[in-house]
Formats: structure tokens, sequence, C-alpha cells
């Protein structure tokens, strides 16, 4: 596993040499989109303002389970509302990179949603239904995500085609550095979404091969057979672009699940080893696994790990793995390598969670040289 100081270092002048470059990078990202609330959950409420919080998932389910036949009162503290949407975060670190961003997704209808107000400051945004609602419960150890997904039905090519417009859509998806489909598991016409781009758009398309990246983003609700689909249409992408496929620990035990590989020993070694055989089956260009305190990615058969930033008590994790997400991504556009590029993202992630703001390329090389402990 990397992440030697030498490593970070010679990382960081890498990405400072590359630097000039971002700012003539695009991207076209989509297509959901989320309004979030940042909530505690109170443990023990001292007076009006001061309260203790719970502080583990698995504190909240022994409380919640200590209540099963008797009922209880749950008090959430809203600590801040943001954009949310695995889209739009990342979309929106992407631009704070300076990277030329178009995002097409749930922002609001038929007005934009003030959340995504400042958002539209740094990037073209084109919205095509009202946003999701998701309320966030963070703890120490990760985040309860509890989302209202009624309005993200109106997601489907029919409406895109009316909304956006076939040619529009059509011209970003021949000309973009980057493009994007995330939160897959969301969207419920996504996959129908990604037929009709292949059997529409896609033959048209020529030019040297660009970046295409992939997030299921939790499919352990959706169908075997929903998800085997899923698969089977990214790796039909990669006839026109170089595809990159990102998933979670978390995820990549739920597809290994379904292609029917058993899950193997658990640490970075055991994960490693299933992500080859994963690849092996789903033949994309990359596939990238980011745990919380490491990050691996596979091409050619070879497998890379990089060792993350871990944060003990983080003012944010919702949106970290966009994070993460959008600095791998930057590390490829550049050109660098899936060790390097994994450093991006860890280090993109690990100044998200420490600051709630995403990072420009300058302060993220910054990160990179000076890398906090803990």
């Amino acid at each position: 596993m990397l992440n030697s100081s030498e490593f970070r270092a010679s990382a960081a002048d890498q990405l400072a040499a590359a630097a000039s470059r971002v700012p003539s990078l695009t991207a076209f990202i989509g297509l959901d989109g989320f309004v979030d609330e940042i909530l505690h959950v109170v443990d023990k409420r001292h007076d009006a303002v001061r309260f203790d919080r719970v502080p583990t998932i698995a504190a909240y389910a022994a409380r919640l389970a200590a209540a099963a036949g008797q009922s209880t009162n749950v008090e959430l503290v809203n600590i801040m509302t943001k954009l949310g949407g695995n889209g739009p975060i990342m979309a929106n670190a992407l631009a704070r990179f300076g990277i030329g961003v178009t995002y097409l997704g749930a922002l609001g209808w038929p007005a934009l949603h003030p959340v995504f107000d400042e958002f539209a400051t740094r990037a073209e945004v084109h919205t095509l239904c009202g946003a999701g609602l998701t309320d966030a419960l963070e703890f120490d150890d990760g985040k309860v995500m509890v989302g209202k997904h009624y309005t993200l039905k109106e997601i489907n090519w029919a409406n895109i085609a009316a909304r956006y417009g076939k040619e529009k859509f059509a011209a970003k998806l021949a000309s973009s550095d980057l493009v994007g489909f995330v939160n897959w598991t969301m969207l419920p016409y996504m996959s129908d979404i990604w037929e009709s781009i292949q059997e529409e758009l896609v033959p048209a398309i020529n030019g040297p091969r660009r970046k295409i990246f992939f997030d299921l983003a939790d499919p352990e609700k959706r169908l075997p057979a929903d998800i085997a689909r899923a698969l089977d249409l990214i790796v039909r992408f990669q006839s026109k672009f170089d595809c990159i496929l990102g998933l979670n620990e978390k995820e990549a035990h739920e597809i290994a699940k379904v292609l029917g590989l058993p899950s193997g020993p658990r640490g970075w070694e055991g994960l490693a080893g299933l992500s080859l055989e994963i690849q092996k089956r789903v033949p994309v260009d990359t596939l990238v696994v980011h745990p919380t305190a490491y990050a691996l990615a596979v091409s050619d058969g070879k497998a890379e790990v990089v060792a993350g930033s871990v944060c003990a008590k983080p003012k944010i994790t919702t949106g970290a793995g966009d994070h993460f997400n959008s600095g791998f991504c930057l590390g490829k556009l550049l050109g660098l390598g899936n060790a390097t590029s994994l450093l991006c993202g860890v280090g993109t992630s690990g100044h998200y969670v420490r600051t709630a703001d995403s990072p420009g390329v300058a302060d993220l090389v910054a990160f990179m040289r000076s890398w906090p402990s803990n």
C-alpha cells in the first residue's frame, strides 16, 4: 500500500506541473440532484442550545431497537442545508478545480432550487425536474441517508429530449473530456437512458477516446437482474470511451455477489483480489474502489492501493465519496497514473471532510505536501 512522504511529494509536483492545463478541460455530468439536510441525532439535551449527539450508527441502532414495542422520540438538529446528490457534489468539486463543467439533472422545477444558486455561478447548469430530498444523519463512524426520491421518476429520455434537447446532449457527450453518469440506484430510468444513448447517439461519436465515469451508488435495494443489466450497459460504452467504474467497499461486495464471486478475506489485500476478479467480468478500462482508509484502482489486470487520510472527527462526511471521485477523475484527465490519481482522490476527500469545503488544485497540492495525520 502506497503513501510515503516521497510518493506524496512526487504526486504534488506532478499535479502542480499539470495545473495550468486544468482550465482547458471540460466535463458533462448528470443526472440526479438533491437538497441535503446534514443532521445530528440528539442523545442528551442540556439546554436550548447545548446537547450531546449520538456518536455512532451502532448507538443509534441500539436506541431504535430498544424502542421496539414501545415507540420513542428522536430529535434531529440541522447542521447545514446544502446541495446534494452524487452528481451535483461531484460536478461542483470538479468546477472548484477549474474544470469547465456542464451539469444536467434534478435541480428544481421550473426554476433552480436556491441551494444550487452558488453552483450555477461556477458551472453551466440545466434542470430537468424537482430535486430529491435527503436527511443525512451523520455519525463519527458513517452516515445514514434517508431519501425522498419521488421527483426522480421524471429523469427519463423523453424529458431529457423535451426539457434539455437531444442535440445539445449529443454535442456534450461527443465533446466533453469527461462524461459522468452517477447515482444509478436512485434513478429508476437510468439504464433505459443509457440504452437510448447507445442506440441513438454513440454510433455517431468519432475522434479520440475520452473518459466516462459511472457510480452505481449503493445498489443493495435494486434487483440482481437490474444490476447485471446496468453493468452490461456500462461495458458497452467501452466501444467509444475509456470507462471508469467507481465503487465503495460495500458496493464492491454487492457487485461481487451479483457476479457470483466469493467475497474473500477482508482487508485491503482481499479487496484488491476481489476487485481484480470483478474487473475481469466487468472489463472497463479502470475499476476504482474507495473504502474509508484507503483506495485502490485496477487497470490491465494490475491493482494499485493508496492509503487515505483518515479523519477522526470530520466536519462532514456526506459527499466524501463524490469528492474522491472528482479528485481521481482529475488525475486521470491529466494523464497521471492510477496511483497518483488515487492520491488525488483521497486527498480531495481528506480536505473536504476536514473543512466542509471543496479544494482547488492549489489546495490539493498543499494538502498532499502537509498530509495531516488525523
